[in-house]
């Protein structure tokens, strides 16, 4: 077991978010009735970032590459890809701190709120550096048990309430599933850690009960990514949580449920041992991804309301990144994995800053369907550039960085030799820009039909719509830095 001080630094993202967490209920503990929340609001901006500084160091530095720093007995490891996906969970986290500042005005139990927050990343910066089936149910649980209560913070709320509720169940539906899953494997390999789990499939003689397992973990990924068929939560509990949290868990909890996947399904169960057995996971992520772009895009096409359309949305790139693992095995697996990383990295900047626009339209009373919306950038011209952005960049038109980021996942594929994949990608994003255009008109060329009262201009919902705006502009001509870092972090899983 590694115990020296100088390899527990290289866990330091993650421990300062734990610590933080203490601290903000600690803090909070002090006037626990009070609505005022700009110091545990600060309190949290600072230590997030603090988290997001020293994860970017590190990924620089070459911390943990290309073999990966084991702590705690192999039980987590610090490397390219944990890092990579570190940076994008504190970054949104980040976003959807300084936006909620705004959001809370008014409502009790704010330092509940931030903690859970952290709690929240904590569990996915967890998930991040897992390197047992053990460590990945553990901090998964962190991150979905804080999620839970996210979800149901409105608690006069019966939307929010409902969406708790079903979200704990589905949860807790998935989780027993993914547990059972766990229990499967470890009967049949002897062990829980990842590179002791491919070696005993090599070894094992209860291949039908390995496959079972296999497809109970595939199962549990999928809720956890809101990838078809566990994807029914997912529009309930985004339109019924208050809108920060649904970007933070349509982004950044997206982000930790694949990087578990892409880890657990490329060590523990290598493609060669695999085959030899006759379990053919690819197999399974080439169904999902199809299925999960085709239906999350066409029920995204076929809302009036604009906040289930983004959750909608959300699935469907949740079938686009699923094309890294379902395009493995074609002799560009670094490549097609990168792509799915990059991608993952733009969408947490777009897909947050179009769900916060959303949090600023209801912090003015605008309505829920696309009408409500018409004429808004005579009020709002400046937050209406920037969900223009977030729209045609998450279609993937050349605005921002989901354009390079698809044309790269795309050419992946295809160069792997799965074209039907990236056609099925390039259609149901053609198909996305129907319904993404849908808000974009409705803001820039209808006539209102409804007048409202902007009583004030949220700075902090601002702060976090522009930021997201700027990056996801910023990364059209500087995607270089992105490419380098998730091919790293690709490389080094797959080493």
């Amino acid at each position: 077991m590694v115990t020296e001080a100088s390899t527990w630094i290289a866990l330091a993202p993650a421990v300062v978010l734990a610590v933080l967490s203490m601290v903000l209920f600690l803090v909070d503990s002090i006037d626990p009735d009070s609505d005022d929340s700009t110091v545990l609001a600060g309190l949290s901006l600072v230590g997030v970032l603090v988290s997001l500084t020293v994860a970017g160091w590190f990924l620089l530095a070459g911390v943990g590459q290309p073999d990966g720093l084991a702590l705690l007995g192999d039980q987590l490891v610090v490397d390219g890809t944990s890092l990579f996906f570190t940076l994008i969970v504190t970054s949104v986290t980040a976003m959807v701190i300084v936006s909620s500042y705004d959001y809370l005005i008014g409502q009790p139990h704010q330092g509940e709120f931030y903690s859970l927050v952290v709690l929240a990343a904590t569990g996915m910066v967890l998930m991040a550096h897992a390197n047992s089936l053990i460590t990945v149910f553990i901090s998964l649980e962190l991150s979905s048990l804080s999620s839970f209560a996210l979800v149901a913070f409105l608690k006069r709320n019966r939307g929010s309430v409902e969406a708790g509720l079903k979200y704990f169940l589905i949860g807790a539906l998935s989780s027993a599933i993914f547990v059972y899953g766990i229990s499967l494997v470890y009967a049949t390999t002897g062990s829980m850690q990842l590179d002791a789990v491919a070696a005993g499939v090599s070894e094992t003689e209860n291949v039908g009960v390995l496959g079972f397992g296999v497809l109970m973990l595939v199962g549990g990924f999928a809720y956890k990514t809101a990838s078809v068929p566990f994807h029914f939560w997912a529009p309930e509990a985004y339109e019924g949580a208050p809108t920060p949290v649904s970007a933070f868990i349509s982004s950044a909890s997206k982000a930790a449920g694949f990087v578990v996947a892409f880890r657990v399904f490329i060590e523990a169960f290598p493609l060669d041992a695999m085959a030899a057995l006759g379990i053919d996971w690819v197999l399974i992520f080439q169904v999902l991804a199809v299925l999960t772009m085709i239906l999350g895009n066409f029920a995204a096409a076929m809302q009036e309301n604009v906040k289930r359309m983004l959750a909608y949305s959300s699935v469907g790139h949740a079938g686009y990144v699923l094309i890294g693992l379902a395009a493995l095995g074609g002799g560009q697996d670094s490549l097609v994995l990168g792509a799915a990383m990059m991608h993952l990295f733009v969408y947490g900047f777009m897909n947050t800053g179009a769900f916060l626009f959303i949090a600023l339209a209801e912090h003015w009373g605008v309505g829920r369907t696309f009408e409500d919306y018409n004429g808004l950038w005579r009020r709002a011209p400046v937050a209406c550039v920037a969900v223009t952005v977030f729209m045609f960049s998450l279609a993937g038109l050349p605005i921002g960085g989901g354009f390079l980021t698809k044309y790269v996942l795309f050419s992946a594929a295809v160069g792997a030799g799965f074209w039907w994949l990236a056609a099925v990608g390039a259609l149901t994003s053609a198909l996305s820009l129907f319904y993404y255009s849908r808000l974009v008109r409705a803001i820039w060329i209808e006539d209102p039909v409804t007048e409202f009262e902007m009583a004030d201009q949220p700075l902090g919902l601002y702060v976090g719509i522009l930021t997201a705006a700027i990056v996801t502009v910023a990364l059209l001509p500087g995607f270089f830095p992105v490419v380098d870092a998730a091919q790293t972090a690709a490389a080094s899983l797959l080493a």
